[in-house]
């Protein structure tokens, strides 16, 4: 991990199309404004990993269905 110190308003850039500003710091607080392009998807980790998980269980649930058709065709 990468580990940067940064003061209110500057900037980290990522590749040659996003780049993370903070807008300010308060207490154990950070706000940071993240431009990227409308392609890149931006989400906070903890719902990134409910996406994840909730990919995962639909993966699982179609592959039961699709196991449920295979053996009822038999």
């Amino acid at each position: 991990m990468l580990v940067l110190t940064r003061k209110n308003g500057e900037s980290i850039k990522i590749g040659d199309d996003i780049e993370i500003t903070i807008i300010a710091s308060k207490n154990d607080q950070v706000k940071i404004g993240i431009k990227a392009p409308k392609n890149v998807d931006v989400f906070r980790k903890e719902i990134f990993d409910q996406i994840q998980s909730e990919n995962e269980q639909a993966s699982k649930d179609i592959s039961s269905i699709i196991q449920f058709i295979k053996n009822k065709e038999k």
